[in-house]
């Protein structure tokens, strides 16, 4: 990655800007950073970190002869919502953005890193290897299907093998201020907590699990970074990779260092699933990681509470941003 320049689209993102911050951190800054930045305050992930160009990303597909120097592209930008209801709005967006994106990459002999996600496994409640045939998945949300429609094309072009697509599983952490509904679970209890010192968690409505006992495979966001930006650099191509912690934790697991961290003992309430959500609802998730391990990424994740009362101390009660 020292050899050219890196391009990262979604570099105000969570998990794009905490890239740029890993790649900060080992000294690298010849950077294009691609995003929208629109009418909130997602610029404020970007002011503390280092990087060469900006532009917006609608303008990035037209724009591509000037970044003929480009050797490294994560490709992190997409509309993320789970919720969104447009799907030709996300087949441009999420779909025909990144075909355009491989291709210019493989044209040129450069690194191609995108971003898949965990949704394209569907509702499947068990550990996943990244071999299961595609085929098979069934997503249960458009945001999901549009990930998967390209790892589909990918693999049914023969250039899967040549690039690195990334199933991230639950990813949270600072810089996720401007995400909306799609915030996490943390920093939606954190505020929840400090206005009413009780967080609300759904109840379940399956007998083989408690409530709060829902179970998600949960990944610190600097962790996330540090395996996206070790594949870039270790692995020619390989694929697809789950981004997990590999270890499932339930929903009081998480809320719990919370109020650790805040000093308080927990006051969890389990309140009704809207009726809308309870036939998509998953009960677990888990990222088989034992490619990711193979791959060579031996880094010790940072265990759950850990990275909670991390995210809760020195970012959400601060107000700081990665890199500050």
């Amino acid at each position: 990655m020292q050899s050219g320049r890196i391009l990262v689209t979604g570099g105000a993102g969570l998990i794009g800007s905490a890239v740029i911050w890993e790649l900060n951190r080992q000294g690298i800054t010849d950077i294009v950073v691609a995003d929208l930045l629109g009418k909130d305050e997602k610029w404020k992930n970007l002011a503390p970190l280092k990087f060469a160009d900006y532009l917006e990303g609608d303008t990035l597909p037209g724009r591509l002869d000037q970044f003929q120097d480009v050797k490294t592209i994560f490709h992190l930008g997409a509309c993320s919502s789970t919720t969104e209801t447009d799907a030709a709005y996300l087949i441009r967006n999420n779909f025909e953005f990144t075909k355009t994106l491989a291709h210019f990459a493989l044209a040129g002999n450069r690194r191609f890193v995108y971003a898949s996600s965990a949704a394209t496994y569907g509702g499947v409640a068990e550990s996943l290897p990244e071999t299961t045939g595609l085929s098979s998945l069934r997503p249960l949300n458009m945001y999901g299907y549009s990930k998967h429609l390209f790892d589909c094309y990918a693999e049914h072009a023969g250039i899967l093998n040549q690039l690195t697509g990334l199933k991230y599983f639950n990813v949270f952490g600072p810089n996720e201020n401007h995400k909306g509904d799609m915030r996490s679970v943390v920093y939606k209890a954190f505020y929840q907590i400090q206005q009413t010192g009780s967080v609300s968690l759904f109840k379940s409505y399956k007998p083989e699990y408690l409530d709060g006992g829902q179970m998600r495979d949960f990944l610190y966001v600097k962790d996330a970074a540090a395996a996206t930006v070790f594949l870039a650099a270790q692995t020619p191509g390989g694929g697809l990779f789950n981004i997990g912690s590999g270890e499932p934790h339930t929903w009081l697991q998480l809320v719990k260092p919370i109020f650790t961290a805040l000093g308080r003992e927990p006051n969890i309430k389990f309140v009704d699933m809207p009726e809308y959500m309870r036939s998509k609802y998953q009960y677990f998730t888990s990222a088989n990681i034992a490619k990711l391990r193979a791959a060579g990424f031996t880094q010790r994740l940072t265990p759950l509470a850990n990275a909670v009362i991390d995210y809760v101390k020195n970012y959400l009660i601060t107000g700081l941003h990665l890199g500050d």
